[in-house]
């Protein structure tokens, strides 16, 4: 997890969604997800959740500065 500055053992427990662990929603206990890139959602009271480890997966997650993406076409 990332500290942006934060001290976690003074801070406490911070809920959120963590993979590979049982899950149960705060707002109704159930835990059946709807996972996003950066939020879980309750399938049932749509609490919403961030992600743990999330975000950064993926393809075309990466690009160089200054090269396009898109080729001119051969005519």
């Amino acid at each position: 997890m990332y500290n942006f500055g934060v001290n976690q053992p003074h801070t406490g427990y911070r809920i959120a969604y963590r993979q590979h662990e049982a899950n149960h929603c705060p707002g109704c206990g159930q835990s059946q997800w709807i996972i996003g890139r950066t939020t879980a959602e309750c399938a049932y009271c749509s609490t919403a959740l961030p992600l743990i480890a999330g975000g950064s997966w993926g393809n075309g997650v990466i690009r160089q500065r200054g090269v396009s993406d898109f080729r001119p076409l051969a005519a």
